[in-house]
């Protein structure tokens, strides 16, 4: 008798992924001032913070690798299977961070080190984000692909919350000097236990029927050579078109943000955790809106309006987190988050739907990936470095302006996916070309 998983057990199995993911990158984003000390010890603290946001970006231009490889695992072994491998080696790089001697103990080898677990997180995310989208759109009924994976989101953005009330309690219960000694590495040693957790969800999952049916169909196929063949270039495309503005604006949030405003903004550290964290659980849950919303009335229309958001908002928000008070640190941050939410709530749903079922994962992995390297892991570099050599704090703005304009003109050129049907997408294989296998829900 073939298994069957609950809708419930689907949506854990996925979610945990995403929490791990975002924990990892959350807990090194947060850690940046502590570790710019331990590793890239120095009289220029100001180039110290630019090394270990480097080092951040690291994990950026792993991705695509990591992203290929797993995605071409993902379509000719089964999304369950790199589901389990990515996140125990995610776990493995967070955990092993937290080990590290540092540069005090053993040199120049302490900050490669760091590089190396940060390699290890970035193929791990890599092949995490692309296995878990695929699995959850492959597995949600057609016309609550966005609510669905929406929900899932949900967990890839409370981590900076739980991240930022792990670190304030440290803190408080420890004292600063303590925290900045040694128990900065406990938040590190924790994500070694997601890929537990993760495992203990993910070891009786089922693969999705939709992508059963397409191994059967199309058995011995090549997803690399499928790509190129049945219009898979022109889908990565698509996803580059619609994503770069949901990678720049979360990764300011998520990576950035706490860091200028202790450092630029000149807020307490505390008061800029909790600013971050309020900011964060806005974000996650305006994404499951954001996918809702684009079941109904379509993924474009969802798209453009938080583009256009963010094109509009960018500069007042920044302008209102520099004034180093508390209440504009959560007020330009949700203005932020707003755009954000809705935009990204359809961007990630509609971005594999541009694949076929054959070759989602492959084809997603490169476009997806590729993109949140270029645009996303080097954003927090990007906004220290305009606001350090332009003297400005609200030279991040003008950044985020250009990205949300540039992907709302992109936006208007890119193919409706609401309800299309995931074994052609909208790219029918050769055999479809002539049928109505095509179509939209109503």
């Amino acid at each position: 008798m073939a298994k069957t998983t609950s809708p419930w057990r689907t949506l854990a199995a996925g979610s945990i992924g995403n929490f791990g993911e975002l924990y990892d990158f959350a807990v090194f984003g947060f850690s940046v001032p502590i570790l710019a000390i331990h590793f890239f010890p120095g009289s220029d603290k100001t180039a110290a913070i630019l090394s270990t946001f480097a080092v951040y970006a690291v994990a950026f231009l792993a991705r695509p690798l990591g992203g290929l490889t797993f995605g071409l695992l993902a379509d000719r072994l089964g999304r369950v299977r790199v589901m389990a491998l990515t996140v125990w080696l995610m776990a493995l790089g967070t955990a092993s961070i937290g080990l590290l001697p540092t540069y005090e103990k053993i040199g120049i080898a302490a900050p490669v080190l760091l590089v190396v677990c940060r390699l290890a997180q970035g193929l791990a995310v890599g092949g995490e984000t692309t296995g878990t989208t695929s699995y959850i759109v492959e597995s949600a009924p057609d016309n609550r692909r966005g609510l669905w994976l929406g929900f899932t989101l949900i967990f890839s953005h409370l981590p900076n919350a739980v991240v930022a009330g792990l670190l304030i309690g440290l803190q408080v219960f420890a004292g600063k000097a303590a925290y900045a000694e040694w128990l900065w590495r406990v938040p590190f040693l924790v994500g070694g236990l997601i890929g537990v957790v993760g495992f203990w969800l993910r070891r009786d999952i089922d693969e999705p029927e939709e992508f059963k049916q397409a191994v059967r169909d199309e058995k011995g196929s090549s997803p690399l050579r499928e790509v190129v063949r049945s219009g898979g270039v022109r889908a990565m495309l698509h996803v580059i078109m619609i994503q770069p503005i949901y990678s720049v604006g979360a990764y300011l949030v998520l990576g950035f943000m706490f860091t200028f405003l202790v450092k630029v903004a000149n807020l307490e550290s505390s008061a800029a955790l909790i600013s971050n964290a309020i900011a964060v659980i806005a974000l996650s849950a305006l994404l499951p809106f954001g996918g809702y919303l684009s079941d109904r009335i379509g993924r474009k229309r969802v798209l453009s309006f938080g583009a256009a958001w963010l094109a509009l908002a960018a500069y007042p928000a920044i302008h209102l987190a520099a004034e180093g008070t508390f209440s504009g640190a959560v007020l330009g941050q949700l203005l932020l988050v707003i755009g954000l939410g809705i935009n990204g709530g359809a961007s990630f749903v509609a971005a594999p739907e541009f694949f076929r079922t054959s070759f989602r994962a492959t084809g997603h992995a490169i476009s997806y990936q590729l993109s949140v390297a270029l645009f996303g892991g080097t954003s927090p570099f990007i906004a220290a470095y305009l606001t350090k050599t332009t003297s400005n704090p609200l030279a991040p703005a003008c950044y985020l302006t250009l990205i949300a304009t540039a992907c709302l003109i992109a936006t208007q050129f890119v193919p409706e996916t609401r309800g299309v049907r995931l074994r052609t997408s909208v790219e029918p294989s050769p055999m479809d070309r002539n049928s109505a296998a095509v179509h939209d829900v109503p």
